[in-house]
């Protein structure tokens, strides 16, 4: 079985199983309010860190570098924002981990030095070597 399908079985399952725990410990109402609550914050932290990335990517395109690491954080920040919207314990919880950038660094550390190695942006020159050729007026003179 293709492991999207088994994802999109297994996941309501288990936020269900979560709520009905949570909700008989905590009570309806407070689970209904924390569930809408995390995703509010957790939707205004992700925007403030999305203009954060987005930054810090400008200022590496300013000197002339490839933004790769941003490329990545700023995609993950968006799943994490979905995952935020969706009512869920689970969801929100790797979607908080997503989002805070010890951990999103944590996640995506071995990903981003493999794009840092492989493509460096080339220098706006050609280097080799050169040899002087002078005409036979100078040598004269």
């Amino acid at each position: 079985m293709n492991s999207a399908l088994i994802a999109l079985i297994l996941v309501p399952i288990l936020e269900i199983y979560l709520f009905i725990k949570i909700g008989s410990q905590i009570g309806a109402f407070v689970t209904i309010s924390l569930i809408l609550s995390t995703a509010v914050i957790g939707v205004f932290y992700a925007r403030y860190e999305g203009l954060n990335t987005l930054k810090s990517g400008f200022s590496q395109l300013i000197r002339n570098e490839l933004p790769a690491y941003e490329i990545i954080s700023g995609a993950a920040i968006a799943f994490a924002a979905l995952l935020l919207i969706i009512p869920g314990f689970a969801t929100d919880l790797i979607g908080f981990l997503l989002i805070f950038p010890l951990t999103r660094k944590l996640f995506f550390s071995k990903i981003s030095k493999k794009f840092e190695s492989e493509t460096k942006i080339k220098k706006p020159y050609i280097e080799g070597e050169f040899e002087d050729i002078e005409d036979d007026d100078e040598r004269k003179l």
